[in-house]
């Protein structure tokens, strides 16, 4: 008894330990008060079809089922249950079936160990070949088994770290999910924002190739002079020179949706022009701990510091001693006839004790690895949330600026309108030329082209809006009591 006591006693000390690090205060998980939407709400978890847009349905679907960075996540969370499926194996009862035959030697008084397969060729010291020494061909079969008790829970921390992981790739082909969706939308809206952009500069064109063709008619019949002619052509290439830059986007913006979607170029069909949605931001009163199950790579990094707490524990168990039970039952013989007699047969039980004594200090290197291992995670996870409130605030304000630049922008709109309106008026009492009514539509023009602009920044910022506040992803609310205080040694 004092003897098993003294054997516990004298095992490897835990020294390279301490206490884990803490999580993020709730109150630092929250917006300014000066930063507010109209609309309270987080995003829905299928967001994108609140712009009813069937061309953007299709493409985020598209991009969600077949895009290759969806096929690598949901590759990992394949890998990371294969990881868990082996780590509950090694927990269990291992049995095998065995058979073989092999060839054996034996001394003058027949001492030779069963399933012994390194035993020497008898020499002179043992009577050698003529002095009673015997060789045979030894046959065995049967069942060998083993099984490791958990007292420590060694093994349980084990597989809870690999379940962690598990949980971590779920959530990683979530962030991969809304990463695409955004992506895709974002650049849907931009080229929408293009096409729209391209049909009023190829109005603002054909007006002022209507006016230099007027103006050069002018000209020849001397009515005006040759300068006259320069300013109106000016104008023309510069508005085919901007034609030229937005058709040029209109195409990187076709190829990137391309790349998000997975698509090749013979199976992607033509993007349609449709009226762009106006924007519908949503921002939540308060984000404090909802923001933790909203937001997928928060989700990841903290299923990752459970599973970092898991190997703690893991690393910590291996300081203790570590008990096995292995049997096995069959039958040996030196004829392969005699291999099923009942004479033949051999059972064993033999219960292990593995206690750890000297080991040059790997045990507690391998505790301090976990250990710091476990606190960078923990930073790492306090960091990025600190960086998911930061995304909302600067996404939230700027809603928030272009909803106001939006409001002037309309104003302005309104009172360059006024102009294009008198000219058609005069026009239509026969005071004002054709060309020069058409003329003084441009500024509305360069307007309504200003207006999509800053539509399309609209919604490209309610996008980055959703994305910052999680995309609709959403998990039961996680634990307010800190794991490091339920996790500390």
């Amino acid at each position: 008894m004092f003897t098993v006591i003294g054997a516990l006693s004298s095992c490897a000390l835990i020294r390279e330990d301490s206490a884990p690090r803490p999580m993020i205060a709730p109150e630092r998980i929250d917006l300014a008060k000066d930063i507010r939407l109209a609309r309270d709400g987080w995003p829905a978890a299928r967001w994108w079809t609140r712009y009813d847009d069937a061309q953007l349905n299709a493409l985020i679907e598209r991009g969600l089922a077949d895009s290759p960075g969806m096929r690598v996540a949901r590759e990992r969370v394949e890998q990371a249950r294969a990881d868990v499926r082996r780590a509950r194996a090694a927990t269990r009862l291992k049995a095998a079936a065995f058979g073989r035959v092999y060839r054996q030697w034996s001394d003058a008084d027949g001492r030779v160990g069963p399933f012994s397969i390194t035993d020497p060729v008898p020499g002179l010291d043992d009577g050698g070949y003529n002095s009673g020494a015997r060789d045979g061909t030894v046959s065995s079969a049967g069942i060998a088994g083993s099984y490791a008790l958990d007292l420590w829970g060694l093994q349980r921390s084990a597989v809870e770290a690999t379940v962690g992981a598990q949980n971590a790739q779920l959530a990683e082909a979530a962030a991969a999910e809304l990463e695409i969706a955004t992506g895709v939308a974002q650049t849907y809206f931009s080229l929408q924002t293009t096409l729209a952009k391209i049909a009023l500069l190829e109005r603002m064109r054909d007006i002022q190739a209507e006016s230099v063709a007027a103006m050069k008619a002018r000209r020849e019949r001397g009515l005006v002079a040759q300068s006259a002619v320069a300013k109106p052509t000016e104008q023309l290439l510069q508005a085919e020179q901007l034609l030229s830059l937005a058709r040029t986007q209109l195409i990187g913006f076709r190829e990137v949706l391309r790349a998000l979607v997975g698509a090749g170029a013979e199976d992607f069909a033509a993007i349609e022009a449709v009226p762009l949605p106006q924007p519908q931001p949503e921002l939540p009163a308060t984000l404090s701990y909802a923001l933790l199950s909203h937001r997928p790579d928060l989700v990841v990094l903290r299923w990752y510091v459970e599973s970092s707490f898991d190997q703690v524990d893991a690393a910590r168990a291996a300081f203790y001693p570590s008990f096995d039970i292995k049997a096995l039952l069959g039958f040996n013989a030196i004829r392969i006839d005699d291999v099923l007699h009942i004479d033949s047969r051999q059972f064993r039980l033999v219960p292990g004790l593995t206690l750890p004594l000297f080991d040059g200090g790997q045990l507690n290197a391998n505790l301090r690895k976990a250990r710091t291992t476990s606190n960078t995670l923990i930073e790492q996870y306090n960091q990025a949330v600190l960086n998911a409130v930061r995304d909302v605030a600067v996404a939230a304000a700027q809603v928030q600026g272009l909803e106001e630049q939006a409001r002037l922008e309309q104003a302005k709109y309104r009172q360059v309108r006024i102009g294009g309106d008198d000219a058609d008026a005069r026009r239509a009492r026969g005071l004002l030329s054709r060309v020069a009514a058409l003329e003084a539509q441009i500024p509305a023009l360069h307007e309504e082209a200003q207006l999509a602009d800053t539509q399309g920044k609209r919604l490209a910022a309610e996008i980055s809006l959703i994305k910052a506040l999680g995309g609709g992803y959403d998990l039961p609310e996680l634990p307010r009591d800190d794991p490091a205080e339920r996790r500390r040694p």
